[in-house]
């Protein structure tokens, strides 16, 4: 059995963790592990689960350039008690940091798994992008959620050689897939049976747009006295969220769910999904929202890619707003929902096959 040293955040309920797990919980175990390199001291969602199917997380002094001293000196004593030969960062441009570690202790293969499209432009911005000037020193394999994430990671010349792996935000098809009865319970559970349900899966973090979507769902419940917003995640911008939410007059429309384990019945229970975000790599939460049949709007910012229905609108976060309110009216006319297992499967979405491709790369690039 070869272990894996995956390098992330933490292991919460967002996307590129869950994107990890569902291709953990789905490859032989018996022929390769995976282990978790978190960066912050927050205990993660998935950490019991991990621990449950054998694997191992470690916990790091944090992606701090001050502190590099130090994460170097615990990384080399990761090393020295475990014969990883794979390393893979999803930390973005910070991932150099594991790359790095991983290099300086003669880890063979070293893999940068691009998710974004864009890099957050905050306070690290700078730091940010000199990690990524770094990257091409320090990896040896480039792996992708999509296209536009290996052009904002790889540069040009890479993906004109098409020198990446395409590696799917693969998903459990089965539990996304409408099912009218669970639409039915959730509704009932949470009196929505007369409501216009819009719904949005995402950490509460600027890149997301939390503060545009509560702007358009502010103009649009004016003309739909029905309508109503739900919001699954949760993040250092919820309770600013929830206090905007009480400025529009909103707040008894707009219901903060938090991180929920059965975020996949909450899709049978929307009637559209919204995703206006400042930038993505390829969602994952777009591909389950169109895997249970949902009209999507996304952001005009968000890859193309992921465009794998009729029913789907990208819209300028800077145009009008009369733009976004006739979407969601004419998404919510979409009242037919059907089984799109196959559309998924064909665009290689689902996780029961994919995870046995990425399985063979591991097992390959072990090999060599």
């Amino acid at each position: 059995m070869i272990r894996i040293l995956h390098s992330v955040s933490n292991m919460d309920r967002a996307g590129i963790e869950t994107m990890l797990m569902n291709y953990y919980r789905h490859i032989d175990r018996e022929k390769i592990q995976f282990d978790f390199l978190c960066n912050k001291s927050k205990k993660g969602a998935y950490d019991e689960e991990i621990l449950s199917m054998g694997g191992k997380i470690y916990r790091t002094p944090g992606l701090n350039p001050a502190k590099y001293p130090k994460y170097l000196k615990c990384m080399k004593k990761i090393f020295a008690k475990n014969d990883y030969r794979i390393v893979e960062a999803h930390n973005g441009a910070l991932g150099v940091y594991a790359l790095n570690a991983a290099k300086r202790n003669g880890i063979p293969v070293r893999i940068f798994h691009a998710h974004g499209a864009s890099i957050t432009k905050d306070w690290k911005l700078p730091l940010k992008y000199f990690c990524r000037a770094m990257l091409p020193y320090n990896m040896n394999v480039h792996y992708t959620c999509g296209i536009e994430a290996a052009k904002c990671y790889f540069g040009k010349k890479v993906v004109a050689k098409n020198d990446y792996t395409f590696i799917p935000n693969a998903i459990e098809v089965e539990r996304f897939v409408f099912n009218a009865e669970t639409r039915n319970r959730i509704r009932s559970e949470y009196h929505l049976e007369d409501k216009h349900v819009i719904g949005h899966v995402g950490r509460f973090m600027k890149q997301k747009n939390h503060s545009f979507l509560l702007d358009v769902f502010a103009a649009y419940s004016k003309r739909d006295k029905a309508a109503y917003l739900v919001l699954l995640g949760d993040g250092e911008l919820m309770d600013a969220m929830k206090a905007k939410a009480e400025q529009l007059g909103i707040s008894d429309k707009v219901y903060f769910a938090g991180n929920v384990d059965n975020v996949n019945e909450w899709y049978q229970a929307f009637d559209c999904f919204m995703l206006p975000s400042v930038w993505e790599g390829l969602p994952v939460v777009g591909v389950e929202a169109q895997t249970a049949d949902l009209p999507c709007i996304f952001s005009d910012t968000v890859t193309r890619e992921i465009d794998l229905l009729e029913n789907n609108e990208f819209l300028s976060t800077s145009g009008s707003m009369k733009s976004w309110i006739n979407a969601i009216s004419k998404a919510l006319k979409h009242t037919s929902r059907r089984d799109n297992t196959g559309i998924i499967t064909e665009n290689h979405y689902n996780i029961r096959t994919e995870a046995l491709k990425l399985q063979e790369r591991y097992l390959k690039l072990y090999g060599e």
